[in-house]
């Protein structure tokens, strides 16, 4: 071919139509690009953002006065939960927040691009729109509740009020926490029932695993021990329960005896309180009681028993003016009890459902002191 045909053929050729290109056909890819670029950005701020949770440098009340938290070391010596334990909270709660804000992003920018797009091409979106406010009136009213879980499962996981493996009180539901979502919580209890919690039906939260807990103990003395004995006691009971490993690094402080909690005709209640790590307080708890048990033993305390007094009518009329015997628990044979305790040195650490909810009632009274 001639450089004569060459121009020729180039010449009858259709023209381009640079205007049409340069119209719609390239406001649409800029809207398209645009749309990528900008869900790379946000993506890219939602990473960063999930970095900061991940680290725990998110801002709160816990770092009044500081920009970012403490070290994941100090913040371990603070609240006596083991580093590994939350580097994998905080890994965990990143993941959470950044999957969820990551398709929220996506989904937003998306219906945002695809509806421009059908505007560049002339399409009327107009009846969409109103197809899309009626969709969300109707939403409003038929998945508000799903939408509160969702948002308060966002919050939970923003705030840290529980995670899995912590032992929680939401109310009709008390146990460990196997499973956390943004919609809903499943928490297994003691017998094995697994429930599961719609988060936006969570009024409260009662996170017995945080930081750290305290055994509060309410023990009945009778008057012949006297304070000082019991004090006596109470380090006894002390030194040789730290003689086990298991207890000794359960145990964060040696327990307080915080004095006379109520008075009776046969008894007063003496509460004593041990601090402990998250979880292990009612294995102390057990522990406590039957160490105190034998050395109450070993000294010959007896445990201050409740004095009845039962009346009843006998059927013979004959004996009408001893119709009524009286019956004291003074007559009652004394068992020891030092026999039926003996198997109590492996105390269970599982908690029961009472154990828990009086915990947390005893939160809820006392003073965080633990100053009655």
């Amino acid at each position: 071919m001639t450089f004569a045909a060459l121009k020729t053929g180039l010449l009858s050729a259709p023209k381009i139509d640079w205007d049409f290109l340069l119209g719609v056909p390239l406001r649409i890819v800029i809207i398209i690009i645009g749309a990528i670029v900008l869900n790379m950005v946000m993506r890219l701020f939602i990473r960063r953002f999930s970095t900061a949770v991940a680290k725990g440098t998110v801002g709160s009340e816990k770092s009044a006065g500081h920009s970012k938290f403490s070290s994941t070391a100090a913040e371990a010596q603070r609240t006596g939960i083991e580093p590994t334990v939350i580097r994998e909270r905080r890994a965990q709660r990143a993941k959470t927040v950044g999957r969820m804000l990551s398709s929220v992003t996506t989904i937003i920018i998306s219906v945002i691009a695809v509806l421009m797009v059908l505007d560049q091409m002339n399409f009327n979106i107009a009846p969409i729109l109103a197809s899309a406010g009626i969709v969300g009136v109707a939403l409003a009213f038929g998945a508000q509740e799903l939408v509160k879980d969702y948002l308060s499962g966002f919050f939970m996981v923003i705030e840290d009020q529980y995670g899995i493996g912590d032992t929680v009180d939401l109310g009709e539901a008390v146990g460990e926490v196997e499973d956390f979502g943004l919609r809903k919580t499943a928490v297994r209890d003691l017998t094995g029932t697994l429930w599961h919690v719609r988060n936006g039906e969570i009024m409260r939260v009662g996170n017995l695993s945080q930081g750290w807990a305290r055994a509060v103990l309410e023990i009945p003395v009778n008057y012949s021990t006297s304070m000082a004995t019991y004090h006596e006691i109470t380090e006894s009971v002390t030194n040789s329960m730290l003689q086990d490993k298991a207890l000794a690094s359960a145990i964060l402080e040696r327990p307080e005896v915080a004095g006379v909690q109520s008075l009776s005709a046969e008894y007063r209640v003496i509460r004593t309180m041990i601090k402990t790590k998250p979880n292990l307080q009612w294995m102390v708890e057990r522990a406590f009681r039957a160490e105190l048990t034998n050395e109450f033993d070993r000294r010959g305390i007896t445990i201050p028993i409740i004095q009845e007094t039962v009346l009843r009518t006998l059927p013979d009329t004959s004996d009408a003016l001893g119709s009524t015997t009286t019956s004291t628990a003074d007559d009652r044979p004394q068992f020891a009890h030092a026999g039926r305790r003996r198997n109590d040195d492996s105390p269970s650490p599982l908690p029961s459902d009472d154990e828990i909810r009086s915990t947390t009632d005893e939160a809820g009274t006392d003073s965080p002191d633990g100053d009655s």
